[in-house]
């Protein structure tokens, strides 16, 4: 049976965060309050961009901290949850799938079998996996992309056909000017230079 951390993950599209999560709690640290504080915020984002809010640079740590905060009123909380509500936000919903810091400790360690003694991965483990994570970046942008334009043709405020959102990662070295696409980067740079680390 899946942990509720992983039916989450898999209901709000948040693929890679589960290695993330692994990440920075055996590689980096964090603490589980942290991770699951973290983890929640990326609920209500997902659940915001579902509702064509398109959240601005820190409305979602706000927003967060409004309906959860202990310093935070019962009229202020209720007001932030209302202010949702129109906007079409199943709030109830996405409270109901806040995760605790013991749900995550759960999934690391009996779903995904790590602990904090967890051998750390080699170098090229490593680097396919943050090769992945990325991947999974641009599928969920083209998705959260697609919805976007898709809603506004639908409601007459955008005029386009059929179409298809292409989303390209490309890396350029600021010294040289040369440019690489992200999996380019990767695969001809990693190698001769993690060797000679």
């Amino acid at each position: 049976m899946n942990s509720k951390v992983s039916r989450v993950i898999e209901a709000y599209s948040l693929d890679g965060l589960g290695d993330e999560l692994i990440e920075r709690w055996v590689d980096d640290g964090e603490s589980l309050r942290s991770l699951a504080d973290e983890f929640n915020r990326r609920v209500l984002a997902s659940a915001m961009e579902q509702a064509d809010l398109n959240p601005i640079n820190g409305e979602v740590e706000n927003t967060y901290r409004l309906l959860t905060g202990d310093d935070v009123s019962s009229g202020i909380r209720t007001e932030a949850r209302r202010s949702l509500e129109r906007d079409d936000v199943q709030v109830e919903t996405v409270l109901g799938d806040f995760v605790s810091h013991q749900a995550i400790h759960t999934y690391l360690t009996k779903h995904r079998g790590v602990s904090k003694e967890t051998e750390p991965e080699d170098d090229r483990e490593k680097l396919e996996k943050n090769q992945r994570t990325i991947q999974q970046l641009k599928g969920r942008t083209r998705a959260v992309a697609t919805n976007i334009i898709e809603n506004l043709r639908d409601t007459g405020r955008l005029d386009i056909d059929d179409f298809d959102v292409m989303v390209d990662v490309r890396v350029i070295e600021t010294a040289s000017g040369e440019t690489y696409d992200v999996n380019e980067l990767f695969e001809e740079r990693a190698e001769s230079d993690g060797t000679e680390e």
